[in-house]
């Protein structure tokens, strides 16, 4: 079965495995987990920041980053097909008390000043103000889109205008980074925090990281404790995150794979493939897209339904050439 459902599917190899038998720990929620300690020590360093905290999952991340960065009740700017909007369970409203306002961002999912200075409320007897600018690269919704650094940068100085922070879902900026041939932290660069999942792209079994100035970090803390993200001999899974952030430089090689992907769907029958610009592909299909899945999944290939008509595959760590080769005969069978 070739697994194109989520680079979240990689299986730790054998040195992940063994850094998390090896993983010198302690209890973290006491900060005394060295293990711990030192991957966010490197994490923070990779995105430019002062400090980083790990968190259990990229979700918690950004709602952590969304409640300690607002005060209850008010407004997040954000694109309306953003991870933090669309997939997390309405958690700003739940966790934070926090009310979305929406942006339509395009085809590529991009928030332009303009969009910022006309969302933006501005704090008064009667409404709440604006609290936060949630940006997202890659964005997931849109095919794994890498945001230029121009776009970001002028969307958080529009923000910073008004006197608001600006918090990046960067679940795979490290990918948005090798598309635009940039580091990591020049598309951090701009942002009062930043998220990024160790467990998508960078392949550790779990984990994810918020980063930010020292100040943000530690009142952030106290909000993971609060969200049951406390933490006690975590180091056992840092360790391979470790590991993970030294897969960095490869994820150019799951670009190639997702190229050669789209090429070979390109050419057939019945589906109209959106050039990839990183890991992810999306497909639209003739006929509804479970039916397709099913149809894949027979022949030996997995991917998800994006919409009615709109699937994805994700390429990933474990999944090379010959991979890709035996996926696009998998869907040219399930086609037949």
């Amino acid at each position: 079965m070739i697994d194109l459902r989520s680079d979240t599917v990689t299986r730790p190899g054998d040195a992940m495995r063994a850094a998390a038998r090896d993983a010198d720990v302690g209890d973290d929620v006491y900060g005394e987990d060295p293990t711990v300690n030192e991957l966010e020590a490197r994490a923070a360093a990779a995105v430019g920041k002062e400090a980083a905290l790990y968190v259990p999952t990229g979700t918690m991340g950004n709602q952590v980053a969304a409640r300690t960065h607002t005060d209850r009740g008010a407004e997040v700017l954000l694109e309306r097909e953003s991870h933090i909007y669309k997939w997390e369970l309405g958690g700003l409203a739940q966790l934070s008390g926090l009310q979305p306002r929406t942006i339509d961002g395009g085809e590529r999912g991009t928030i332009a000043p303009a969009d910022v200075h006309a969302g933006y409320v501005e704090e008064d007897a009667h409404r709440p103000g604006t609290g936060l600018l949630a940006l997202e690269n890659t964005h997931n919704s849109k095919g794994g889109i890498a945001v230029a650094p121009g776009d970001i940068d002028d969307a958080a100085r529009a923000a910073h205008d008004c006197d608001v922070p600006v918090h990046l879902d960067g679940a795979r900026v490290f990918n948005a980074a090798v598309a635009h041939d940039v580091p990591a932290n020049r598309l951090a660069r701009n942002m009062d925090s930043v998220m990024f999942c160790l467990s998508k792209g960078l392949g550790a079994p779990v984990g994810s990281v918020l980063a930010g100035s020292e100040g943000f970090v530690a009142r952030a803390r106290r909000h993971r404790k609060l969200f049951g993200g406390g933490m006690r001999q975590a180091g056992l899974i840092a360790a391979p995150g470790l590991r993970a952030l030294d897969n960095a430089g490869r994820l150019a090689t799951d670009h190639e794979n997702a190229h050669s992907l789209a090429a070979g769907l390109s050419d057939l029958d019945g589906l109209d493939v959106q050039s990839p610009e990183t890991n992810i592909v999306l497909v639209e299909t003739d006929e509804p897209a479970e039916a397709f899945l099913d149809a894949c999944e027979h022949e030996g290939v997995l991917g998800v339904p994006f919409d009615e008509h709109v699937v994805r595959f994700c390429t990933h760590l474990d999944v090379d050439r010959s991979d890709v080769e035996r996926a696009i005969g998998g869907v040219r069978a399930a086609l037949d």
